[in-house]
């Protein structure tokens, strides 16, 4: 009895000890946060600071001054809305007209960018460095105000054009226009009336001042700046650029990198994302940048040189993406526009070479059938039929198994306290009877890295943000909202607030139905012959009902899914092998004390 208790303590131990590690791991999510919202609040201006070579060594510092008032452009599209300011003609109010702050249809369209004196400053502008014979002075920068010469509301098929002079007889025009998703174009003309030639380059900068509030630091997550160099893909979160070299001549920590074939450089959020993406084919300069005297983050994108003779022009184009990370939409980017591995600034992870199949199954599965839920079910009976042949393999050796227990049970009782003697026998029998009792790990081997996968595709995807289930599931990226705290809805209190302790203890329907379908999964599977693993193994169906009660409902749908699959499966394989596994006699025996099962055997043979 007093052994019997030691080994029961041990296997509690040992369960809450998994529990820990996997909260350590895979933390909840801080629900109440929105983690997309803008940077935090700072009131500096950071103007552009050009290339040593193209600026004879001069540089510009962070400013703290205040921004003075500025005409305004409208920006209104299927997808955005928001405004352009003639200071700078400086991208800077963005909102998202197809996507809410919560599932309330009445919640605020997501802001995603915000310009300098509101609360979270966030914004793309554009400009000329001064080349030879040019000052600061003589080419428009961030604190330039232009006029407008053409159009009044920046739509789809309806570009607006900015101009301005300097003294020296040079002339400045600015052309933006818009597509129907996400896709800005800015396109910048310079011609020189003057009588010197004169040097100069272009430059575009995404700046963001402090950090997105709600940063996650979830390692399965990539939030802070990514880029792409001649086929190089770069993410460094906020800390990491906090880390640069310092520049003097920049006064920033900065790192610069140039690229000669393709490439784009900008800010990732979790399911946002502003990105420069220079002319592809044309070298340029990406800059990733940390200014820490204004907290402010930084990307530029700055073009060689140009020379500009008396009486010539020179154009240089730049695409800005601001908008939502759809899947279609920058697919079509990468494909149309010419982007390369722009699909690469979605953050498949690790396991890349699943995540991005998995989707775009999912996807496909998705748009036939109209339910994302539904998509995901569907998604787990193809995963399960392409891993179908290992799996037969792995439940025909849990059949051998199974046939095996009295013969085990009966080797514990000859072997007695001769550990050794009783693992000689074990592997002697194995060898006698052509079982593999490590087969029956595939199926869990199999699983470990395609669960990981979709457990990235859902937690990162914008398809999987506030897709609805059914019925009370009106999220399938959040966990279950129910609650046994209220039973399920039926008492009238609200359930404890998703991301809480009390939500991770009172756990709701989908977590419940997924400790069942496992445990009656497992009542199929040999039993080991450890009394210790036989009570660790009978814990780990409802220590994964806690431990999975806080995921997403729509990586929980498909956990139910694949045990219920899975039951099925072995069950049919066990029998077509001529046995007749008695699940209901193990459940049974699973409330009494631990006594040997017979396996209900109806082969040919045991009926001779």
């Amino acid at each position: 009895m007093e052994d019997q208790n030691k080994n029961l303590l041990l296997a509690t131990l040992l369960s809450f000890l998994v529990i820990l590690v996997w909260f350590v791991l895979f933390p909840p999510e801080d629900v109440p946060v929105d983690p997309n919202a803008p940077a935090a609040v700072t009131q500096t201006e950071q103007a552009p600071a050009a290339p040593a070579a193209a600026a004879d060594g001069a540089a510009t510092t962070a400013e703290a001054e205040p921004l003075p008032e500025a005409p305004r452009l409208t920006v209104d599209t299927p997808a955005l809305t928001g405004s352009i300011s003639l200071l700078g003609g400086r991208i800077d109010d963005l909102s998202l007209k197809s996507y809410r702050e919560t599932l309330d249809p009445a919640s605020p369209m997501v802001r995603l960018l915000s310009p300098v004196g509101e609360a979270h400053p966030y914004y793309a502008v554009f400009g000329w460095g001064p080349g030879t014979g040019l000052t600061a002075d003589d080419v428009p920068g961030a604190r330039t105000e232009w006029r407008v010469t053409g159009g009044g509301t920046l739509a789809p098929d309806a570009p607006v054009t900015l101009q301005w002079q300097n003294t020296k007889g040079m002339t400045f025009t600015r052309e933006i226009s818009v597509d129907d998703k996400f896709m800005f174009t800015v396109k910048d003309t310079v011609q020189n009336a003057g009588s010197a030639a004169v040097s100069l380059f272009p430059y575009g900068i995404v700046a963001r001042h402090g950090q997105p509030a709600g940063l996650q630091n979830f390692f399965v997550l990539h939030e802070g700046m990514v880029s792409r160099t001649d086929g190089t893909l770069t993410e460094q979160n906020y800390d990491d650029l906090m880390e640069l070299p310092v520049i003097e001549r920049e006064a920033a920590q900065a790192e610069v990198v140039d690229a000669t074939t393709d490439g784009w450089i900008g800010f990732t959020d979790k399911y946002w994302m502003t990105t420069l993406i220079p002319e592809q084919g044309i070298p340029f300069t990406a800059v990733t940048k940390y200014v820490p005297s204004a907290d402010i983050y930084q990307t530029e994108t700055r073009k060689p040189v140009a020379e500009l003779a008396a009486g010539g022009s020179v154009t240089s184009t730049v695409r800005l993406f601001a908008g939502a990370k759809e899947w279609a939409t920058i697919r079509a980017y990468e494909k149309d526009l010419g982007i390369a591995g722009f699909i690469d600034s979605i953050d498949w992870g690790w396991f890349f070479f699943l995540t991005k199949p998995i989707f775009a199954v999912l996807h496909w599965l998705n748009a036939a059938i109209g339910n994302m839920g539904l998509a995901i079910i569907a998604l787990t009976f193809v995963l399960k039929l392409l891993v179908l042949p290992l799996a037969y393999k792995s439940y025909v050796s849990m059949a051998k198994m199974k046939e095996l227990q009295p013969e085990l049970e009966a080797l514990k009782e000859r072997a007695g306290e001769d550990k050794q003697k009783m693992q000689r026998e074990m592997m002697q029998l194995y060898k006698d009877k052509k079982v593999n009792p490590a087969a029956g790990c595939l199926p869990i081997l199999i699983q470990i890295p395609i669960f990981f996968a979709l457990y990235k595709v859902i937690f990162v995807t914008i398809e999987l943000r506030h897709a609805p289930f059914f019925g009370w599931l009106k999220d399938l990226s959040a966990p279950d909202p129910s609650s046994i705290f209220n039973l399920f809805g039926l008492l009238p209190w609200d359930a404890p607030v998703q991301g809480s302790v009390m939500a991770l203890v009172f756990i709701g329907i989908l977590p419940i139905l997924l400790g069942i379908t496992m445990w009656l999964q497992q009542k199929l599977n040999p039993q080991p012959t450890d009394p210790v693993q036989q009570q660790v193994f009978a814990w780990m169906p409802w220590i994964f009902m806690f431990m999975l009660g806080g995921f997403a409902s729509g990586l929980v749908v498909y956990w139910i899914t694949n045990n219920i699959i899975t039951f099925s499966q072995q069950y049919l394989i066990m029998r077509s092998h001529g046995h007749k596994p008695d699940v209901f006699g193990n459940i049974k025996s699973g409330f009494k004390k631990k006594e040997p099962v017979p396996v209900a055997d109806k082969s040919k043979k045991a009926r001779k």
